[in-house]
């Protein structure tokens, strides 16, 4: 009967006669004692893999994409400075142009509304008033009897509507002065981080040429710098977009009540000063 492979045994006769290991192949005993410190060993390799510090990685970041990450650190530091300032502000003027013209209403004195309108310097309305008294005190000071007083009474009710309408768009471009950076910084940040991202893939692939190895741990740093660039760029352009929209919508308002307001005024005026 011809011999059988090494490796395998009878059926029937028992494993210790006739199974032979293989060359190279270490005994079950000496595979189960090694295992628990292959397992070791492979343990923290995958852990030094998981723990990947991005401060560091920003900190050490190469000129480009650092320059880019304060740049858009400096906008978003900034933009957050003029939503706080401008979210008060609109509030503010908001909440005294409502009392201005619940004043303005109930009231049936102009001096009375003008000393009332100085106690609300917030508001563009009680601006727009003060604006419009101001030039119609002017104007009824200068009245005369007889047939020229009519073309200036003519003139005056000009004069007034004037005084209203530069009070009105001053206040607007009072209103709106620095939130144009926040539109800015919406429009661009996303375009700078992008930069920083395209930055980091560029050294990505440079990295790669000079090892020649692309393995995970050649490009993990590069590559890490890049998101982080594109997060920081849509954490700067997130909160610009939104309230900077907001702003704009909260500006109209005000913009809409003070032309009405002035249309209001001009017609009281009109009916007991030049009628």
């Amino acid at each position: 009967m011809a011999p059988r492979a090494a490796g395998f045994r009878t059926r029937d006769a028992p494993r210790s006669a006739c199974y032979i290991d293989p060359p190279g192949r270490l005994p079950e005993p000496a595979l189960l004692h090694a295992l628990p410190a292959t397992l070791s060993n492979l343990a923290p390799a995958a852990a030094r893999g998981g723990e990947m510090d991005y401060v560091e990685i920003v900190l050490n970041a190469g000129p480009v994409v650092g320059g880019v990450l304060l740049l858009l650190l400096a906008a978003s530091v900034a933009s957050w400075a003029i939503i706080l300032k401008k979210w008060l502000a609109l509030r503010r003027a908001q909440a005294e142009s409502a009392a201005f013209l619940e004043t303005f209403w109930q009231s049936k004195r102009l001096d009375a509304i003008y000393q009332a309108a100085e106690a609300l310097p917030a508001s563009p309305i009680a601006a727009v008033f003060r604006t419009g008294y101001v030039e119609l005190s002017k104007v009824t000071a200068r009245q005369k009897g007889g047939e020229a007083a009519m073309s200036e009474q003519l003139g005056g009710i000009e004069n007034v509507e004037r005084a209203l309408k530069r009070a009105a768009a001053a206040e607007v471009t009072h209103l709106e002065s620095m939130v144009p950076f926040l539109g800015t910084t919406a429009s661009a940040a996303p375009f700078v981080g992008l930069f920083g991202t395209v930055w980091g893939i560029m050294r990505a692939f440079h990295d790669i040429y000079q090892m020649g190895n692309a393995n995970l741990a050649t490009v993990a740093r590069p590559i890490s710098e890049a998101l982080i660039a594109t997060a920081v760029g849509l954490f700067a352009a997130i909160p610009a977009v939104v309230f900077y929209n907001l702003f704009v919508s909260r500006i109209r308002v005000l913009d809409s009540e003070m032309t009405n307001f002035s249309n209001d005024f001009l017609n009281i005026v009109k009916r007991h000063f030049f009628s």
